[in-house]
């Protein structure tokens, strides 16, 4: 298991950073190698993000050496969706099956998590948010049928897209948790339309299911200062409560969005008009 730390950015500096520095701020492109844990902790709302691909064997973890907890969800709870092949994790030796799109809560106080796949030829791919709890809430399975699903956009500014809610009030309670998928319409490009930001929240994307060749173009940074990265598949992107977040796509893809803060209001948003970005 390895934990790379990122300590988050004010927006007066990024006015000077380059493109490298500005991808080793905010983008993380190592989440999934192969029969390994790979955490980032960014200091940025306190989130961790991770990756596993279990291939040849399972993998464990769950030691808090690093966050200075007995355990990684002393205080913590954590999301985990597969983007993968079928697998399973075991959370202090209950099992869950999780297909393609499946996502697991896990609650504060799991001490050891184990995950495997199916098959090493088409792996699965455990993408894991985990923030800060203030409350004991159950483990529980949410699949793919079970989410929320909300039509978003319009097919003729290239916006169409399909937002479904996982660990959400309306569907999986959780301390400050929030999770979904949101999917791109045959023909659209642009998602998170109009741009926004949210004061309250900050925010984290992964997207996947991209073909190699294909790139998404992130935008991000204050609405009059903006800037942008050039993402591949599997990539994950964070996103503080004062830059904007929308991208648009050469190819089809697909990004999970994770959320922390004051609040679960999904709606508590400050829209940005796009005459005011530059």
């Amino acid at each position: 298991m390895t934990m790379k730390v990122l300590y988050g950015a004010n927006p007066e500096d990024i006015k000077t950073y380059d493109t490298a520095r500005l991808r080793r701020e905010f983008l993380i492109s190592d989440l999934f190698a192969e029969d390994t844990v790979n955490f980032t902790y960014t200091h940025v709302d306190r989130l961790i993000l991770g990756g596993a691909m279990p291939k040849t064997k399972s993998v464990s973890f769950g030691s808090g050496a690093d966050i200075g907890t007995p355990y990684l969800l002393s205080a913590r709870e954590m999301g985990i969706a597969n983007l993968g092949g079928t697998g399973t994790i075991t959370v202090d030796g209950k099992h869950f099956t999780l297909e393609n799109r499946d996502v697991l809560y896990i609650g504060r106080g799991a001490k050891e998590i184990v995950v495997s796949s199916e098959t090493a030829d088409r792996p699965a791919r455990f993408y894991m948010n985990s923030v800060p709890a203030g409350a004991d809430l159950p483990h529980r399975l949410i699949k793919r049928a079970e989410a929320k699903a909300i039509e978003l956009g319009d097919v003729r500014r290239s916006n169409k897209r399909r937002l479904v809610m996982y660990i959400h009030p309306e569907v999986m309670p959780s301390c400050l948790l929030l999770m979904g998928i949101t999917d791109l319409a045959e023909g659209s490009a642009w998602n998170t339309m109009p741009p926004h930001v949210h004061e309250r929240r900050m925010e984290a994307y992964c997207y996947f299911d991209m073909a190699p060749e294909d790139r998404v173009v992130h935008v991000m940074g204050e609405p009059g200062e903006t800037r942008h990265l050039i993402v591949a598949d599997c990539d994950a992107v964070l996103s503080p409560a004062w830059s904007i977040h929308m991208g648009a796509g050469t190819g089809p893809y697909a990004f999970v969005w994770g959320m922390t803060g004051e609040n679960q209001e999904y709606n508590d948003v400050t829209p940005v008009a796009l005459a005011e970005l530059k």
